[in-house]
Protein backbone atom coordinates (compact mmCIF):
# COMPACT_ATOMS: atom_id res chain seq x y z
CA UNK A 1 0.00 0.00 0.00
CA UNK A 2 1.07 3.70 -1.32
CA UNK A 3 1.16 5.99 1.79
CA UNK A 4 3.35 8.60 1.00
CA UNK A 5 2.07 11.96 0.24
CA UNK A 6 2.71 13.19 -3.60
CA UNK A 7 5.11 16.21 -3.94
CA UNK A 8 4.21 17.11 -7.54
CA UNK A 9 1.54 17.08 -9.99
CA UNK A 10 2.81 15.75 -13.20
CA UNK A 11 -0.45 15.63 -15.95
CA UNK A 12 0.10 14.67 -19.85
CA UNK A 13 -2.25 16.05 -22.39
CA UNK A 14 -2.07 19.70 -21.04
CA UNK A 15 -3.27 21.11 -23.77
CA UNK A 16 -6.04 18.78 -24.30
CA UNK A 17 -10.07 18.98 -23.58
CA UNK A 18 -10.17 17.22 -20.56
CA UNK A 19 -7.35 19.78 -18.39
CA UNK A 20 -9.30 22.69 -20.42
CA UNK A 21 -12.65 21.66 -18.86
CA UNK A 22 -11.64 19.97 -15.87
CA UNK A 23 -8.05 19.84 -14.51
CA UNK A 24 -7.38 23.72 -14.62
CA UNK A 25 -11.00 24.79 -12.83
CA UNK A 26 -10.10 21.75 -10.81
CA UNK A 27 -6.65 23.09 -9.63
CA UNK A 28 -7.82 26.47 -9.18
CA UNK A 29 -11.01 25.30 -6.52
CA UNK A 30 -7.96 23.09 -4.58
CA UNK A 31 -5.41 26.15 -4.25
CA UNK A 32 -8.41 28.46 -3.11
CA UNK A 33 -9.32 25.96 -0.43
CA UNK A 34 -5.44 25.68 0.45
CA UNK A 35 -5.79 21.90 -0.39
CA UNK A 36 -3.16 21.95 -3.15
CA UNK A 37 0.66 23.21 -2.43
CA UNK A 38 3.35 21.61 -4.77
CA UNK A 39 4.53 22.07 -8.37
CA UNK A 40 2.36 21.30 -11.44
CA UNK A 41 3.60 19.90 -14.69
CA UNK A 42 2.05 19.95 -17.82
CA UNK A 43 3.38 17.68 -20.47
CA UNK A 44 1.95 18.15 -24.32
CA UNK A 45 2.87 18.80 -27.46
CA UNK A 46 1.00 21.76 -28.88
CA UNK A 47 1.33 24.42 -26.35
CA UNK A 48 3.19 27.65 -27.50
CA UNK A 49 5.83 27.53 -24.43
CA UNK A 50 5.10 27.90 -21.00
CA UNK A 51 3.41 31.42 -21.63
CA UNK A 52 0.88 29.56 -23.62
CA UNK A 53 -0.08 27.02 -21.23
CA UNK A 54 -0.62 29.97 -19.03
CA UNK A 55 -2.74 31.58 -21.36
CA UNK A 56 -5.12 28.60 -21.92
CA UNK A 57 -4.84 27.99 -18.20
CA UNK A 58 -6.61 31.51 -17.77
CA UNK A 59 -9.32 31.01 -20.77
CA UNK A 60 -10.15 27.55 -19.41
CA UNK A 61 -11.36 29.41 -16.04
CA UNK A 62 -12.44 32.65 -17.74
CA UNK A 63 -14.99 30.05 -19.34
CA UNK A 64 -15.89 27.40 -16.36
CA UNK A 65 -16.22 28.91 -13.61
CA UNK A 66 -14.44 32.36 -13.49
CA UNK A 67 -10.74 33.15 -12.81
CA UNK A 68 -10.09 34.06 -9.05
CA UNK A 69 -7.00 36.63 -8.95
CA UNK A 70 -5.28 35.35 -5.98
CA UNK A 71 -5.53 31.68 -6.68
CA UNK A 72 -4.65 32.40 -10.69
CA UNK A 73 -1.24 34.05 -9.55
CA UNK A 74 -0.15 30.60 -7.40
CA UNK A 75 -1.48 28.27 -9.55
CA UNK A 76 0.49 30.19 -12.89
CA UNK A 77 3.77 30.61 -10.53
CA UNK A 78 3.76 26.37 -9.70
CA UNK A 79 2.79 25.58 -13.40
CA UNK A 80 5.50 24.40 -15.67
CA UNK A 81 5.45 23.29 -18.88
CA UNK A 82 7.32 20.07 -21.21
CA UNK A 83 7.21 19.83 -24.74
CA UNK A 84 7.74 16.52 -26.58
CA UNK A 85 6.76 13.58 -28.49
CA UNK A 86 5.28 11.00 -25.51
CA UNK A 87 7.06 8.06 -27.56
CA UNK A 88 10.02 9.80 -27.49
CA UNK A 89 12.23 9.22 -24.21
CA UNK A 90 13.94 12.70 -24.53
CA UNK A 91 10.22 14.29 -23.54
CA UNK A 92 10.97 12.05 -20.14
CA UNK A 93 14.44 13.37 -19.70
CA UNK A 94 13.39 17.06 -19.48
CA UNK A 95 10.34 15.83 -17.07
CA UNK A 96 13.06 14.99 -14.82
CA UNK A 97 14.61 17.96 -14.79
CA UNK A 98 11.37 19.53 -14.35
CA UNK A 99 10.31 17.61 -11.38
CA UNK A 100 14.00 18.23 -9.70
CA UNK A 101 13.68 17.36 -6.69
CA UNK A 102 10.28 15.85 -6.51
CA UNK A 103 10.05 11.70 -5.37
CA UNK A 104 6.46 10.77 -5.61
CA UNK A 105 4.81 12.71 -8.02
CA UNK A 106 1.36 12.08 -9.27
CA UNK A 107 0.57 11.32 -12.64
CA UNK A 108 -2.47 12.16 -14.34
CA UNK A 109 -2.90 10.64 -17.90
CA UNK A 110 -5.55 13.35 -19.53
CA UNK A 111 -4.64 11.88 -22.98
CA UNK A 112 -6.33 9.98 -25.60
CA UNK A 113 -6.61 6.41 -24.49
CA UNK A 114 -4.79 4.94 -27.30
CA UNK A 115 -1.25 6.81 -25.97
CA UNK A 116 -1.71 5.71 -22.05
CA UNK A 117 0.28 2.06 -22.56
CA UNK A 118 3.00 4.73 -24.52
CA UNK A 119 2.70 7.29 -21.90
CA UNK A 120 3.59 4.42 -19.15
CA UNK A 121 6.10 2.87 -20.43
CA UNK A 122 8.36 5.89 -21.05
CA UNK A 123 7.50 6.27 -17.46
CA UNK A 124 9.03 3.11 -16.67
CA UNK A 125 12.28 3.45 -18.91
CA UNK A 126 12.75 6.71 -17.41
CA UNK A 127 12.66 4.40 -13.71
CA UNK A 128 9.99 7.64 -13.06
CA UNK A 129 7.58 4.33 -11.97
CA UNK A 130 9.17 4.29 -8.49
CA UNK A 131 6.99 5.43 -5.31
CA UNK A 132 4.69 7.40 -7.48
CA UNK A 133 1.11 7.24 -8.46
CA UNK A 134 -0.31 7.47 -11.69
CA UNK A 135 -4.25 7.91 -12.59
CA UNK A 136 -5.67 6.91 -15.90
CA UNK A 137 -8.61 8.50 -17.17
CA UNK A 138 -11.63 6.74 -19.01
CA UNK A 139 -12.24 5.13 -21.63
CA UNK A 140 -9.91 2.45 -20.27
CA UNK A 141 -9.11 0.08 -23.46
CA UNK A 142 -11.42 -0.26 -26.29
CA UNK A 143 -12.50 -3.74 -25.42
CA UNK A 144 -11.46 -6.65 -22.98
CA UNK A 145 -8.44 -7.90 -24.75
CA UNK A 146 -6.94 -4.57 -24.92
CA UNK A 147 -7.82 -3.07 -21.52
CA UNK A 148 -6.36 -6.12 -19.87
CA UNK A 149 -3.14 -5.87 -22.18
CA UNK A 150 -3.42 -1.93 -20.70
CA UNK A 151 -3.80 -3.75 -17.28
CA UNK A 152 -0.56 -5.56 -18.01
CA UNK A 153 1.75 -2.84 -19.06
CA UNK A 154 0.27 -0.66 -15.69
CA UNK A 155 1.64 -3.36 -13.48
CA UNK A 156 5.04 -3.92 -14.73
CA UNK A 157 5.91 -0.58 -13.62
CA UNK A 158 3.17 0.41 -10.88
CA UNK A 159 1.81 -1.72 -7.70
CA UNK A 160 -1.67 -2.31 -7.70
CA UNK A 161 -2.48 0.48 -4.95
CA UNK A 162 -0.48 3.54 -7.04
CA UNK A 163 -2.89 2.90 -9.61
CA UNK A 164 -6.27 5.06 -10.10
CA UNK A 165 -8.79 4.14 -13.17
CA UNK A 166 -10.93 7.07 -12.83
CA UNK A 167 -14.12 8.68 -14.90
CA UNK A 168 -14.63 12.10 -13.87
CA UNK A 169 -17.84 12.29 -14.18
CA UNK A 170 -18.17 10.37 -10.78
CA UNK A 171 -17.30 13.31 -9.21
CA UNK A 172 -19.84 15.32 -10.58
CA UNK A 173 -21.91 16.37 -7.50
CA UNK A 174 -25.52 15.69 -8.90
CA UNK A 175 -23.87 11.91 -9.38
CA UNK A 176 -22.79 11.21 -6.35
CA UNK A 177 -25.86 12.68 -4.78
CA UNK A 178 -27.85 9.97 -6.28
CA UNK A 179 -27.03 7.64 -3.71
CA UNK A 180 -28.42 10.18 -1.53
CA UNK A 181 -31.39 10.70 -3.26
CA UNK A 182 -32.04 6.95 -3.29
CA UNK A 183 -31.37 5.56 0.29
CA UNK A 184 -31.46 8.46 2.43
CA UNK A 185 -35.23 9.33 1.30
CA UNK A 186 -37.17 6.55 2.85
CA UNK A 187 -40.20 8.36 0.65
CA UNK A 188 -38.64 6.76 -2.32
CA UNK A 189 -36.97 3.33 -1.54
CA UNK A 190 -40.05 1.51 -1.55
CA UNK A 191 -40.99 2.50 -4.69
CA UNK A 192 -38.20 2.61 -6.95
CA UNK A 193 -39.40 -0.91 -8.36
CA UNK A 194 -41.27 -2.46 -10.65
CA UNK A 195 -44.39 -2.78 -8.81
CA UNK A 196 -44.94 1.53 -8.89
CA UNK A 197 -42.13 2.33 -11.80
CA UNK A 198 -42.85 1.81 -15.35
CA UNK A 199 -39.82 3.21 -16.93
CA UNK A 200 -36.91 5.18 -15.81
CA UNK A 201 -35.05 7.55 -18.54
CA UNK A 202 -31.76 8.96 -18.27
CA UNK A 203 -30.31 11.94 -20.06
CA UNK A 204 -27.45 13.45 -20.27
CA UNK A 205 -27.17 16.54 -22.54
CA UNK A 206 -24.39 19.06 -23.21
CA UNK A 207 -23.98 21.81 -25.73
CA UNK A 208 -20.03 21.83 -27.43
CA UNK A 209 -18.14 21.77 -30.44
CA UNK A 210 -15.96 18.69 -31.63
CA UNK A 211 -13.36 21.27 -30.44
CA UNK A 212 -10.71 20.25 -31.99
CA UNK A 213 -11.59 15.75 -31.34
CA UNK A 214 -12.15 14.37 -34.78
CA UNK A 215 -9.69 12.34 -34.67
CA UNK A 216 -10.33 11.30 -30.79
CA UNK A 217 -14.16 10.39 -31.71
CA UNK A 218 -13.03 9.07 -34.92
CA UNK A 219 -11.16 6.13 -33.04
CA UNK A 220 -13.15 6.42 -29.57
CA UNK A 221 -16.83 7.23 -30.88
CA UNK A 222 -19.74 8.20 -28.62
CA UNK A 223 -20.21 4.79 -26.99
CA UNK A 224 -16.78 4.35 -25.40
CA UNK A 225 -16.32 8.19 -24.43
CA UNK A 226 -19.57 8.85 -22.30
CA UNK A 227 -21.63 5.48 -22.51
CA UNK A 228 -20.13 2.78 -21.11
CA UNK A 229 -18.51 4.88 -18.30
CA UNK A 230 -20.48 8.29 -17.61
CA UNK A 231 -23.86 6.49 -18.53
CA UNK A 232 -23.60 3.05 -17.24
CA UNK A 233 -21.96 4.29 -14.14
CA UNK A 234 -25.17 6.31 -13.21
CA UNK A 235 -27.33 2.97 -14.82
CA UNK A 236 -25.65 1.36 -11.81
CA UNK A 237 -25.92 4.08 -9.41
CA UNK A 238 -29.81 4.21 -9.84
CA UNK A 239 -30.27 -0.07 -10.32
CA UNK A 240 -27.96 -1.46 -7.66
CA UNK A 241 -28.66 -1.97 -3.54
CA UNK A 242 -27.87 -0.47 -0.83
CA UNK A 243 -24.21 -0.65 0.18
CA UNK A 244 -23.28 -2.68 3.09
CA UNK A 245 -20.61 -0.70 4.38
CA UNK A 246 -19.72 3.03 3.07
CA UNK A 247 -16.20 2.51 1.95
CA UNK A 248 -15.87 1.78 -1.76
CA UNK A 249 -15.56 -1.76 -1.74
CA UNK A 250 -18.69 -2.23 -0.81
CA UNK A 251 -19.79 0.56 -3.56
CA UNK A 252 -17.82 -1.40 -6.21
CA UNK A 253 -19.36 -4.74 -5.30
CA UNK A 254 -22.95 -3.39 -5.77
CA UNK A 255 -22.15 -1.92 -8.75
CA UNK A 256 -20.75 -5.28 -10.17
CA UNK A 257 -23.82 -6.80 -9.23
CA UNK A 258 -25.56 -4.72 -11.19
CA UNK A 259 -23.79 -4.73 -14.16
CA UNK A 260 -23.69 -8.66 -14.13
CA UNK A 261 -27.33 -8.81 -14.19
CA UNK A 262 -27.49 -7.06 -17.46
CA UNK A 263 -27.88 -8.86 -20.55
CA UNK A 264 -25.33 -8.65 -23.56
CA UNK A 265 -26.05 -5.90 -26.00
CA UNK A 266 -27.13 -7.92 -29.28
CA UNK A 267 -26.82 -6.81 -32.98
CA UNK A 268 -30.70 -6.54 -32.67
CA UNK A 269 -30.40 -3.97 -30.01
CA UNK A 270 -28.27 -1.34 -31.51
CA UNK A 271 -28.94 0.95 -34.62
CA UNK A 272 -26.42 3.07 -35.80
CA UNK A 273 -26.13 5.90 -38.48
CA UNK A 274 -24.99 9.28 -39.62
CA UNK A 275 -26.90 12.52 -39.87
CA UNK A 276 -25.81 15.96 -40.12
CA UNK A 277 -22.20 14.99 -40.54
CA UNK A 278 -22.18 13.10 -37.56
CA UNK A 279 -23.17 10.14 -35.59
CA UNK A 280 -26.39 8.71 -34.06
CA UNK A 281 -26.11 5.67 -31.77
CA UNK A 282 -29.22 3.94 -30.47
CA UNK A 283 -28.46 1.10 -27.76
CA UNK A 284 -31.41 -1.06 -25.97
CA UNK A 285 -30.08 -2.62 -23.06
CA UNK A 286 -31.93 -5.09 -20.58
CA UNK A 287 -30.88 -5.73 -16.97
CA UNK A 288 -32.79 -8.60 -14.86
CA UNK A 289 -33.04 -8.13 -11.62
CA UNK A 290 -36.21 -8.60 -9.11
CA UNK A 291 -36.32 -4.83 -8.25
CA UNK A 292 -35.91 -3.59 -12.11
CA UNK A 293 -36.23 -5.98 -14.50
CA UNK A 294 -35.45 -3.64 -16.89
CA UNK A 295 -35.72 -3.62 -20.43
CA UNK A 296 -35.70 -0.82 -23.34
CA UNK A 297 -32.96 1.61 -23.03
CA UNK A 298 -32.62 4.26 -25.84
CA UNK A 299 -28.79 6.27 -26.04
CA UNK A 300 -28.75 8.69 -28.96
CA UNK A 301 -26.44 11.93 -29.80
CA UNK A 302 -27.62 15.06 -32.03
CA UNK A 303 -26.15 17.69 -33.76
CA UNK A 304 -26.91 20.57 -35.31
CA UNK A 305 -24.42 21.15 -37.95
CA UNK A 306 -22.84 24.72 -36.50
CA UNK A 307 -22.46 23.60 -32.75
CA UNK A 308 -22.60 20.24 -31.70
CA UNK A 309 -25.46 19.65 -29.23
CA UNK A 310 -25.11 15.89 -28.17
CA UNK A 311 -27.51 14.35 -25.97
CA UNK A 312 -27.58 10.62 -24.39
CA UNK A 313 -30.38 9.24 -23.22
CA UNK A 314 -31.11 5.79 -21.97
CA UNK A 315 -34.52 4.56 -20.99
CA UNK A 316 -35.57 1.39 -18.87
CA UNK A 317 -39.00 -0.04 -18.54
CA UNK A 318 -39.86 -1.64 -15.52
CA UNK A 319 -41.35 -5.36 -16.16
CA UNK A 320 -42.97 -7.83 -13.87
CA UNK A 321 -40.93 -9.90 -11.95
CA UNK A 322 -41.26 -13.81 -12.73
CA UNK A 323 -43.29 -14.52 -9.96
CA UNK A 324 -43.43 -18.00 -10.91
CA UNK A 325 -40.46 -18.94 -9.11
CA UNK A 326 -41.42 -17.86 -6.04
CA UNK A 327 -44.91 -19.07 -5.66
CA UNK A 328 -44.22 -21.63 -3.26
CA UNK A 329 -42.25 -19.00 -1.08
CA UNK A 330 -43.79 -19.15 2.42
CA UNK A 331 -43.37 -14.69 2.23
CA UNK A 332 -44.89 -14.25 -0.96
CA UNK A 333 -48.05 -16.06 -1.64
CA UNK A 334 -49.19 -13.88 -4.58
CA UNK A 335 -48.85 -10.15 -6.44
CA UNK A 336 -50.22 -7.67 -4.36
CA UNK A 337 -52.90 -6.06 -5.81
CA UNK A 338 -53.60 -2.69 -4.11
CA UNK A 339 -50.99 -0.08 -5.08
CA UNK A 340 -51.13 3.73 -3.43
CA UNK A 341 -48.77 4.92 -6.28
CA UNK A 342 -47.85 4.66 -9.28
CA UNK A 343 -44.67 6.68 -10.99
CA UNK A 344 -45.23 5.95 -14.97
CA UNK A 345 -41.83 7.90 -15.69
CA UNK A 346 -39.12 9.45 -13.51
CA UNK A 347 -36.23 11.54 -15.62
CA UNK A 348 -32.84 12.77 -14.63
CA UNK A 349 -31.09 15.29 -16.80
CA UNK A 350 -27.40 16.21 -16.33
CA UNK A 351 -26.11 19.42 -17.27
CA UNK A 352 -22.52 19.87 -18.07
CA UNK A 353 -21.47 22.30 -15.65
CA UNK A 354 -17.89 23.60 -14.35
CA UNK A 355 -16.49 21.73 -11.33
Amino acid sequence: MTTFDSDAFVFFGATGNLAYKQIFPALQAMIQRAHFDMPIIGVARSAKGLDGLRARAHESLEKHGGVDARAFAVLSAKLQYVNGDYANQETFSNLRKALGGSSHPLYYLATPPDLFATVAEGLAKANFDKEARVVVEKPFGRDLASAQALNRTLRKSFPESAIFRIDHYLGKEPVQNLLYFRFANSFLEPILNNNYIQSVQITMAETLGVEGRGSFYEDVGAIRDVVQNHMLEVVALLTMEAPITRDLDALRDEKQRAFRAMRPVTPADVVRGQFRGYRKEKVSLRIRRWRHLLRSSCISTHGDGQAFHSTFELVSECLSPQLKYWLNSSVLRRPCSTQLLRVRRISFAFVSAPV
